[in-house]
């Protein structure tokens, strides 16, 4: 039964010492035990027949011990198989039959927790063995086997846990939450260790009860010595020394009994100091390798913002502090023993002093538990750019239950490249002083906050003011380079006793020098934040991921970005763009390359690629049409070919709003438009806006404008979708307090009516240089747009006129009632450079 887990072997000691079978004989004879299986199974107490053979068998078991006896040397062993065979023969040589039930009642035992610990290993039911379920454990005893083992240490396995894991997969519980489960954990951990405390206490009071009586004995052992030598021997002297030499055998057989009696407690209590550490390691590694690995994964799939519950890092510290107080006392339990054995040197025949070892594994459980929770709270923006602020919250999860904060820690900061920090995991003896540049204001103090019981630092206004960069591979840009900041701190705990350096990486990061470089750096980050391995080579990732998992990429980026996610339309839009096919209507079974996805330039661009068409539509989204896009007034993922189609199958004066494939940010409205005089309908593009232009005018007014714009696509009223989204109209007062004249910009594209399809098209206040729009004839998109490019192109050249030839060519366009006295100050500190008014007009 060496196998079975802590609690089983529990069962086992309390099952044979319970009717005064001491578990040394049956460690120490457990060959000659197991090779009589057959015998203690068919002895059966309730007949008559059987006494003899019982009797034979005790007495072959008696001689076997003192045949152990002549050749046993150690005094403790020796002590203890004669204490047994003393009490065999005085209490069982009338009714050796009872020996018997007791030893086949405790094989039996060990059996039965056999079969149910191999059936909890397997997750199945063995044979003979009835399910852990509510009525209990029920065990077939008829059959006994050969293969119980002889008793030793116990595995690392935890039986409640284990159990409950079982019974859940056989579906007879139900599944515990994890919190629930790890805190019931660290409760059974608790007892256990006020369990050990107590027995350490009591090992302490019989320890000194030993030395009380070895003091004792010595002193009869001093007064005999000197009895003896004494002449002339009289029967006085004669009676006191015989009277010291009962004494002394007394006192000898006291000292043997609690030497043995030391020396099992001292066996019991550091194999129960065991058990709890190695349900401490397995705890440990679930708490840190799983549950804080996980929230490590989840804050990473924040960067690319995926929804991330932060607190949940609350609940991780408290299972980490508990963690720590346990490991702490058992570590002190562990000294105190060690330091109870230096004091009074006993060990059992055969033994191996454990204490040395589980003090070295309690030192690196504590040593883990400390390292791996010096982390990274909040993380630094993953795209650097120089010489901009960026903060960070690093955070010691235990802290405070170490008293760490009584010396307050420093933090250093500093940044590292791809190579420095693998070499830092290699050995991290080496590289913590390797940096790749220069971070200002890079140190700070850890601060402990007594009402949440966090330790940390806050860096609130680091600076990067120098990069020094690797080598290039290939065809990498410097947006394809990443980088590390590098945490690092030193404290000790126990008063100096232990001494801790730790350190801890941050996500990768990107660092960049321009405004323009900070797209192709978002791809990199996005790319490696989600399909970066656990347990990778630093910064390793793919080069191709399968469709459906950059589709869940995009569309989670965007829903965080815009405020909603992508449809399934959507995302088919996006392959076809992605792998440059129109065609194809399933993806899912394709790969996207990393060059597909950030290097080769789309079609119909000069220099865009797939990530910087995207990049540029969520950011105009963001920026400007986040309300429209949430409430689904933008379809904007629909290629110019099937606008055309929707819109051909609607109503005329029916519009729609599509991201354009060849103006990068740009957003253009599709409508159908029909001249009824010349009974002709047709699609039409207007030129793309950009967010210079929403910047002037929000989209929803440009619509407004434009009141042949009659039904958003499929058939709901323009009013309906977008007036909650109109600028307000002012009081219409037309001077301002200061006496300049206000205007307004109106978008209008040159040759469509003011007031929807087959209206007036007369324009007498249009400037002359934009046409006639009457004399225009029916517009095609193409004609749309050169006329609106030969619009941009005239205000261009307004914009290089005098003062003078500017106020003349507003007086041509005033109304009459303008017209009449000198025009008032008019200010003419107008940005053409920024502004596109290829299709707007002033009133």
């Amino acid at each position: 039964c060496q196998q079975l887990p802590p609690d089983a072997l529990r069962q086992v000691r309390a099952a044979y010492n319970e009717h005064q079978f001491p578990i040394e004989v049956r460690h120490y004879m457990a060959t000659w035990i197991e090779s009589k299986m057959t015998h203690w199974s068919e002895l059966d107490a309730n007949n008559p027949g059987h006494a003899q053979f019982a009797h034979s068998l005790v007495a072959e078991l008696l001689q076997e011990i003192e045949g152990k006896l002549k050749h046993e040397t150690d005094f403790l062993m020796r002590a203890r198989l004669e204490e047994a065979c003393t009490l065999f023969q005085t209490h069982y040589s009338s009714n050796p039959m009872a020996l018997v039930t007791i030893v086949k009642n405790g094989l039996n035992i060990e059996i039965n927790l056999i079969q149910q610990h191999e059936m909890l290993m397997s997750g199945g039911v063995a044979g003979g063995v009835t399910p852990v379920a509510a009525t209990g454990v029920g065990v077939n005893n008829n059959n006994m086997s050969n293969n119980i083992g002889v008793m030793g240490s116990p595995v690392a396995a935890a039986p409640g846990a284990a159990a409950m894991a079982a019974a859940a997969q056989v579906g007879m519980m139900p599944v515990k939450d994890t919190n629930t489960e790890i805190l019931e954990l660290l409760a059974t951990l608790t007892d256990r260790t006020g369990e050990s405390a107590n027995d350490l206490r009591y090992l302490e009071q019989e320890q000194e009860s030993f030395f009380l009586s070895y003091h004792d004995c010595t002193k009869t052992n001093a007064q005999l010595s000197h009895l003896t030598g004494q002449q002339p021997s009289t029967q006085q002297l004669q009676e006191m020394i015989r009277n010291l030499e009962k004494k002394k055998q007394i006192g000898e057989q006291e000292l043997s009994v609690k030497v043995s009696g030391l020396i099992q407690r001292r066996i019991a209590l550091v194999e129960k100091l065991q058990e709890t550490l190695e349900q401490l390691t397995s705890l440990q590694q679930r708490v840190l390798d799983q549950e804080l690995i996980s929230w490590k994964r989840e804050q990473q799939m924040a960067g690319n913002g995926r929804p991330f519950n932060e607190d949940r890092l609350n609940t991780i510290q408290e299972w980490c502090e508990q963690l720590a107080e346990i490991i702490w006392q058992n570590r002190h339990q562990i000294k105190e023993c060690e330091r109870h054995c230096t004091k009074l040197p006993l060990q059992a025949p055969g033994g191996v002093d454990m204490l040395p070892s589980l003090n070295q594994h309690i030192t690196r459980l504590l040593s883990s538990l400390v390292t791996s929770t010096f982390i990274i709270e909040k993380e630094p923006t993953q795209v650097l750019k120089t010489n901009n602020k960026f903060t960070a919250t690093v955070r010691l999860l235990v802290g405070g239950k170490l008293n760490v904060y009584m010396t307050p820690p420093q933090v250093r900061v500093s940044i590292i490249n791809e190579s420095q920090a693998n070499a830092l995991l290699k050995n991290d003896s080496m590289g913590r002083n390797e940096q790749s540049g220069e971070i200002v204001n890079c140190t700070g103090t850890m601060e402990y906050v007594q009402s949440t019981r966090q330790l940390s630092v806050n860096f609130r206004n680091m600076q990067l003011r120098k990069i020094k960069r690797a080598e290039k591979k290939g065809q990498e840009s410097v947006m394809d380079e990443k980088f590390a900041l590098l945490f690092q701190s030193q404290f000790s705990v126990g008063g100096g006793e232990l001494v801790f350096q730790v350190w801890t990486l941050s996500l990768p990061v990107v660092v960049i020098v321009h405004g323009n470089q900070e797209p192709h750096a978002w791809a990199t980050i996005l790319w490696d934040n989600a399909f970066s391995d656990q347990g990778r080579v630093l910064f390793a990732v793919p080069d191709k991921v399968p469709w459906p998992q950059v589709a869940d990429m995009l569309d989670t980026k965007f829903k965080a970005t815009t405020g909603r996610g992508l449809t399934h339309e959507n995302l088919l839009y996006l392959a076809g763009k992605a792998f440059r096919n129109n065609e194809c209507t399933d993806f899912s079974n394709l790969c996207l390359t990393w060059s597909q996805f950030c290097k080769e330039i789309l079609p119909l661009q000069d220099k865009n690629t797939f990530w910087d068409w995207f990049f540029q539509v969520m950011k105009v989204t963001r920026e400007h049409l986040r309300q429209l896009w949430i409430d689904g007034s933008i379809l904007g993922f629909v290629g110019r070919k099937q606008a055309e189609e929707m819109l051909r199958a609607s109503p005329s004066d029916t519009f729609l709003l599509r991201f354009s494939d060849s103006e990068v940010g740009g957003v253009t409205i599709a409508w159908t438009f029909e001249d009824r005089e010349k009974d002709q309908r047709d699609v039409f593009m207007l030129q793309p806006f950009t967010s210079k232009d929403f910047a002037i005018r929000p989209l929803a007014d440009r619509i407004s404008d434009l009141e042949y714009l009659n039904y958003l696509y499929p058939s709901i009223p323009k009013d309906q979708a977008f007036s909650r989204y109109y600028t307000p109209v002012g009081d219409g007062a037309r001077n301002t307090p200061n006496g300049y004249v206000r205007y307004k910009v109106v978008t209008h594209v040159p040759g469509f009516p003011k007031h929807g399809s087959g209206g007036d098209t007369s324009y007498p206040n249009t400037p002359a240089p934009m046409g006639s729009p009457a004399a225009a004839g029916p517009l095609s998109v193409s004609s749309v747009m050169d006329q609106t490019y030969a619009h941009t192109q005239n205000m261009q050249q307004i914009a290089d006129y005098s003062d003078q030839q500017l106020i003349e060519t507003l007086q041509s366009i005033l109304p009459d009632s303008l017209r009449d006295g000198d025009l008032p100050d008019i200010n003419l500190d107008f940005n053409f450079a920024n502004a596109n008014f290829g299709n707007m007009e002033i009133q």
